[in-house]
């Protein structure tokens, strides 16, 4: 992006022009701008209950803060109070992180919140993203300069470039700007890693007293961040529906010319929620998910054989189409490739050239790589991402299977096992096409609350918390806004799962894996033979901005239905409830039947909290 340009009117279309007018929905509690009503829960820990002390011990000023709930200025709740006075605050916003529809909205809602408290404030977008917070690039938003990219995709406002704060220098050059800048708050827009190195500068900024406060925002398109606190992030509702209404129209190709099998990768990094959502929602015949094959170990050669059944089972009813759903981040669930990829990433690290890489493998893996095809053999060993991960998106695992299945079909041919048609495939990658879309009214209305919510946080004085809403499923207006300490999100991974395992390396935020015991996903394995053998294709079409279907959100996230925030609300009730029951004065047989109830639950919850050692799932996040 050329400097000069940022932050310069778009030239719009129709359609964007009429886009840019769509005012997002705010919740009750967000409605009366600068009066808000703060209550301060509970102390958080770790959601890993075996890592919390090791994330306490790495982040001892910013661990164990408490929860905070932002409610209406009317409501009664005691200890809650609303904020007042709001005096001159200076406010510094980067993107960090893949381009994600619906990052623009959370600049604005930013913008909006601080004028809403006091028109002296000043917002500072930083230019490239974190290489510009390094270099002080700055441009001040204003009303014109958000003119034209309200409710607008691409991340182009303001650009980003390395998306890492990490290292001693970037550290120091982030607090010199922050302190040079004096600013009262930074905004960092992006997903797991950008939100873990927003963890680490929070808690560098309380170490040296700098009063910036650092605040996470959940913006991701692969929707990988998400725990209790965050049911879903920004950008992932567009990009799924964007990619399934392509899938809707391949399946139709599919169907219509009756030959060739479509193998789609989703771009989605290493989990595999953007695939899950898209299958769910356009019904291809078969979507591989990377949970799936790790938590079954499956290698590339079963996976290879799983496909051709499917084919032939297809093939045994005169259907020789189909379409095949591919998560970017499946090869590295695969067992064999996991560990070959391993091996490259550490020669990568020792500085090893990339053409030097293939001769110093060692002899097991020398001879995975050699048994692979070219054009992946490169793509394997191409420089790794700024997580020091490699390069997904770069690698055509959709390509890769197509050639095995085709190999394999054609070696059942000749062994008489198959008799059908020859196999013929169409390999699509779709990936960018999505993350630069016109953001949903979903994705429009959660990045405008988000960005109203760290406004809240910073008013608050609070630091190294991430901008959370919860009850998505339901309507703006009962959306439940809070902050949440990001260290409440950290976890430290562990490479065994056993007894004795321990946990490895720093505490980070990890890539949530899909849950294989959600009920989402039972309704996928419920409808896979249908999906396999029926051609139960669904076209979902383009985004609708208005009429009917305007309202639609991810299904994964309307089956689940999760209201973590609520369900505390509850709980606390509850515990109300009880304390008011049980008194000083009430009767002897009421406070031992407390004490044997209270017992009971103390017991089952010690064991449900306790640090699991059965044999789970082990899925090869980095």
């Amino acid at each position: 992006m050329n400097a000069d340009d940022v932050g310069s009117p778009r030239e719009l279309t129709g359609l964007q022009r009429r886009r840019a007018l769509y005012q997002p929905e705010l919740p009750s509690c967000l409605q009366q701008g600068a009066r808000v009503r703060v209550e301060f829960g509970d102390s958080t820990t770790s959601i890993d209950p075996k890592c919390a002390d090791i994330v306490a011990q790495a982040f001892p000023h910013t661990f164990g803060q408490k929860l905070v709930h932002f409610l209406e200025p009317c409501t009664t709740v005691p200890g809650a109070h609303v904020i007042e006075e709001h005096p001159p605050i200076r406010v510094g916003v980067l993107f960090s992180g893949r381009q994600s529809p619906g990052g623009h909205n959370v600049i604005w809602g930013a913008y909006a919140a601080m004028k809403a408290q006091n028109p002296h404030n000043v917002l500072l977008g930083f230019v490239g993203g974190t290489e510009g917070l390094f270099a002080k690039k700055t441009l001040e938003i204003t009303d014109d300069v958000l003119s034209s990219y309200k409710n607008q995709g691409g991340f182009d406002l303001l650009g980003r470039t390395v998306d890492q704060i990490r290292t001693t220098e970037q550290v120091n050059a982030a607090i010199s700007t922050c302190c040079d800048l004096s600013l009262d708050g930074l905004i960092i827009i992006g997903g797991v890693t950008s939100n873990s190195d927003a963890a680490q500068l929070a808690e560098t900024f309380t170490k040296h007293n700098c009063k910036t406060k650092v605040i996470g925002v959940p913006v991701t398109l692969s929707g990988d961040l998400k725990n209790q606190f965050v049911e879903t992030t920004v950008g992932f509702d567009t990009v799924c529906k964007v990619n399934s209404q392509l899938i809707g129209n391949v399946c139709l190709d599919a169907v219509s010319a009756g030959k060739y099998y479509y193998f789609v990768r989703l771009m989605g990094g290493k989990a595999s929620h953007v695939a899950f959502e898209c299958a769910l929602q356009s019904h291809p015949n078969m979507v591989i998910l990377g949970e799936e094959v790790a938590l079954s170990k499956l290698t590339l050669m079963e996976i290879t054989n799983k496909i051709c059944d499917g084919v032939e089972a297809r093939a045994a009813q005169g259907k020789y189409h189909g379409v095949l759903l591919i998560p970017e981040g499946l090869i590295e669930s695969i067992p064999e490739m996991y560990a070959l990829i391993q091996e490259i990433n550490n020669l990568h690290s020792n500085n090893v050239p990339e053409d030097d890489i293939p001769s110093q493998l060692s002899p097991w893996a020398a001879a995975l790589f050699k048994f692979l095809p070219p054009f992946i053999r490169r793509e394997l060993v191409l420089h790794q991402e700024s997580d020091n991960s490699a390069q997904l998106s770069q690698i055509d695992t959709e390509q890769l299977l197509a050639h095995l299945v085709e190999a394999e079909m054609n070696k059942r041919t000749k062994e008489g096992n198959y008799k059908g048609r020859k196999f013929s495939s169409v390999c699509h990658f779709f990936g960018c096409q999505a993350r630069g879309s016109l953001p949903s009214n979903f994705d429009c209305n959660y990045a405008y609350v988000l960005g109203h919510i760290c406004v809240q946080i910073i008013a608050t004085g609070l630091n190294g918390y991430m901008a959370t809403v919860t009850n998505l499923k339901d309507s703006t207006n009962n959306w439940r806004c809070a902050a949440v300490p990001i260290t409440a999100m950290m976890s430290v991974r562990r490479h065994l799962r056993g007894p004795g395992a321990v946990p490895i390396g720093r505490p980070v935020i990890h890539p949530s894996p899909i849950d294989l015991k959600a009920e989402s996903y039972a309704v996928l394995r419920e409808k896979a033979s249908s999906f396999l053998l029926d051609d139960f294709y669904r076209t979902p079409g383009g985004i609708q901005f208005e009429g009917p279907g305007t309202d639609t959100k991810p299904i994964t996230l309307t089956i689940e239905g999760q209201d973590y925030l609520g369900d505390i609300e509850i709980l606390q009730d509850y515990l109300d409830k009880v304390r008011n029951i049980l008194k000083p004065g009430c009767s002897r047989e009421i406070l031992k039947a407390a004490i044997s109830s209270m017992a009971s639950v103390n017991d089952v919850l010690k064991v449900m909290s306790a640090p699991i050692h059965a044999e789970l799932p082990l899925y090869h996040f980095n």
